[in-house]
């Protein structure tokens, strides 16, 4: 064979290679059936060809190919390539799904319910879901609004802290920590040493006034009330014998002249008293020998 055949040969081999390796790279399989299916979208949000088509979480295709669609403006068409296996129910739908990193991967929405298949070559119909990316794109608007408020906010804040009354605040906070501390502490105390004592003599007390309560059901409360009614009587009896004229103790009480006796007898003898105390040889004499003197009249 000749030298320029050889290289031919290996030239076109090295190409097939080279074909095959790039395809393999980009997912596509050379020697693997598939079918293809197209995907209407507004906005493809960058999807790359090549990229892998999920259903559930499982890739069964890639992206074949993606054509602006000039006949109807607005429009992206996306050739999907699918396994050969893969059939697509009716009402089923492509999403675009953008991911953290800003890479876009394909899924497809498969509608359980219907009974019916696309044939290859049918278009399905896709919007995009902008996921994360998206939400971050609608807040950034209002996060720009609210930037102005966060200022101010922040500049009220920072006048706050340095406010020496709010030092001052923080320090009697402390304090007041401080004290309930302690208050807590001296009220755990009470309840395990004192409380424990006062509810022991409660119930001495309530055992007490139990037996004192027993005790009283046993009381005749009519005989007594009756006696002491009869002793009132004879009180009251005495008492009007007392302030009657009528008996000796009645005029003992009521009668001045008695009193009045009383009171001169009382002068006599303390004037008696003292005339004796004064000249007591008025009265009595002793002689020296002890022969008792006349008295002197």
């Amino acid at each position: 064979m000749r030298k320029e055949v050889k290289i031919g040969i290996i030239g076109i081999l090295a190409i097939g290679m080279l074909i095959f390796g790039i395809n393999y790279l980009r997912g596509v399989t050379m020697f693997k059936s598939s079918r293809s299916y197209y995907v209407e979208f507004n906005n493809i949000n960058g999807l790359p060809t090549s990229s892998p088509v999920f259903a559930n979480g499982y890739k069964i295709g890639l992206v074949r190919d993606i054509q602006y669609n000039y006949e109807k403006l607005g429009s992206v068409t996306v050739e999907v390539e699918l396994d050969n296996d893969m059939r697509i129910p009716s009402g089923s739908k492509g999403e675009l799904v953008t991911e953290m990193l800003g890479t876009v991967k394909m899924n497809l929405l498969l509608n359980l319910e219907s009974q019916s298949y696309l044939q290859p070559g049918d278009t399905l119909q896709g919007f995009a879901n902008n996921g994360i990316m998206g939400v971050a794109e609608t807040m950034v608007p209002k996060i720009e609004q609210l930037l102005p408020k966060m200022d101010s906010i922040l500049s009220s804040l920072n006048q706050l802290l340095a406010d020496p009354a709010l030092a001052a605040t923080l320090h009697n906070a402390e304090q007041v920590t401080a004290n309930l501390n302690i208050t807590t502490n001296e009220l755990n105390k009470l309840m395990k040493n004192d409380l424990p004592k006062i509810t022991g003599n409660l119930v001495t007390m309530s055992e007490d006034i139990n037996t004192i309560t027993h005790n009283l059901k046993g009381i005749d409360y009519a005989a007594t009330m009756s006696r002491i009614d009869s002793t009132l009587y004879n009180v009251q009896l005495l008492t009007n014998k007392l302030n009657s004229k009528d008996n000796t103790i009645g005029l003992l009480f009521n009668d001045p002249t008695l009193y009045n006796n009383l009171s001169t007898t009382t002068a006599n003898a303390a004037s008696l008293l003292e005339d004796l105390k004064s000249h007591p040889k008025r009265y009595v004499h002793f002689s020296l020998f002890g022969r008792k003197e006349k008295q002197t009249k």
